[in-house]
């Protein structure tokens, strides 16, 4: 779950990573009350779940008040359009009025997963307020990462990190105490991605978190319930947001070939074999191994609701959930959503004769897959049809 730039450096205010003063606004008038209360000059930044957002024209500053109102009246409701967002954009619903700093050097830090060390590794370098993905694949040098063990950084750790991005002597200790909050604000809160982009460093030596993300792991939210309510569902796509209802895993994608899978590593080698068939994924959906056939109609309800969709590919391994189960339920689905497209299936597993019985007696216009490869030909030449 990803939340606002705004809400996540209210979290690492709580552990103590300093971050700018600053208030949200929805509306120009509540901007310019923020500007006043800070006083001087603000920035007006744009408040969606994607990087870029400067770039995009989403974050202005603003020498008084009056001029932070002018900014919000502007930004807010745009569709700002950046390297993350897509060609749609996002619509500004929110701001965040920050005061500004006198900045001396723009830094980062970051903590991810490394799922080879099976750790979390905590990354920083001197080269922030740029894309870190481009320093990373360009000059993989430039980053420094050390391991992390609960409860977070250590502090010979965070001091090794602070003076080989080169922070002076005199700032060090409030870099590495920095450092250390940030990590235990990455563990507390089940945190699968915790950046600081820029971690600047300020001309009177001080340090702040300009700007920061954080990414929780779904799977822990049930310990947060406080976290939880930070979510903004006009962020996420509303078909993604639909199948979480029904404890479905919806994700968008961009070609012609829906997917219904079950399983989150089936999924993957089943757009593979897609594109290695010469289609292109339109989405994939996985139903989990435990769905009902109630289940598996709203996931093609879910599924058919992106009309990009020319043809769907069921591509089950019946282990926990039973291919007379899901049989029944695309029985279903077909019969009371009157499904137009053509629907290819691959069932190996648990009750597989019975389950392509169930596909055979509905009378239905099914195509049944012998092996993957067969069903990624078959769904990729109907799609083209």
């Amino acid at each position: 779950m990803k939340i606002h730039e705004y809400q996540a450096k209210a979290i690492l205010g709580q552990y103590n990573v300093p971050v700018p003063r600053g208030h949200v606004a929805y509306t120009a008038e509540e901007a310019e009350a923020a500007a006043k209360t800070l006083g001087g000059s603000v920035v007006v930044k744009a408040q969606i779940h994607a990087g870029g957002r400067g770039k995009g024209g989403g974050v202005k500053v603003a020498k008084d008040a009056a001029e932070a109102a002018e900014l919000a009246r502007r930004i807010m409701g745009m569709t700002l359009i950046t390297h993350q967002t897509g060609p749609e954009g996002r619509v500004v619903q929110r701001l965040l009025i920050e005061e500004t700093l006198p900045i001396e050097r723009e830094l980062y830090l970051g903590i991810v997963l490394d799922r080879v060390q099976g750790k979390p590794v905590f990354m920083a370098s001197a080269a922030g307020g740029m894309d870190i993905e481009e320093v990373a694949a360009k000059t993989p040098e430039l980053i420094l990462k050390e391991p992390m063990e609960f409860p977070g950084l250590s502090p010979y750790q965070a001091r090794k990190l602070a003076f080989g991005i080169g922070i002076p002597a005199a700032s060090v200790n409030g870099a590495v105490a920095a450092m250390t909050a940030l990590s235990k604000a990455y563990y507390a809160t089940d945190a699968s991605l915790a950046e600081i982009n820029p971690f600047i460093l300020t001309k009177d030596g001080k340090v702040y978190a300009l700007d920061a993300k954080i990414t929780f792991d779904d799977n822990a939210l049930y310990r947060h319930k406080e976290l939880v309510e930070l979510r903004d569902l006009n962020e996420e796509d509303p078909l993604e947001v639909e199948a979480s209802r029904y404890g479905l895993n919806y994700i968008k994608l961009d070609g012609t070939v829906g997917c219904m899978v079950n399983g989150a590593g089936l999924a993957m080698a089943t757009m593979d074999i897609i594109k290695f068939a010469g289609g292109s994924p339109a989405n994939f959906l996985d139903v989990g191994g435990g769905a009902s056939a109630e289940q598996v109609k709203n996931a093609f309800r879910i599924l058919l609701t992106d009309h990009h969709v020319r043809a769907v590919l069921i591509n089950i391994f019946g282990g926990i959930l039973r291919c007379d189960t899901l049989a029944a339920g695309v029985v279903g689905a077909a019969r009371d959503l009157n499904i137009q497209v053509p629907i290819v299936v691959r069932m190996e597993g648990t009750n597989v004769e019975l389950g392509r019985q169930i596909l055979l007696d509905s009378g239905l216009n099914f195509t049944v897959g012998a092996d993957m490869l067969d069903a990624a030909e078959k769904v990729v030449k109907l799609a083209a049809a």
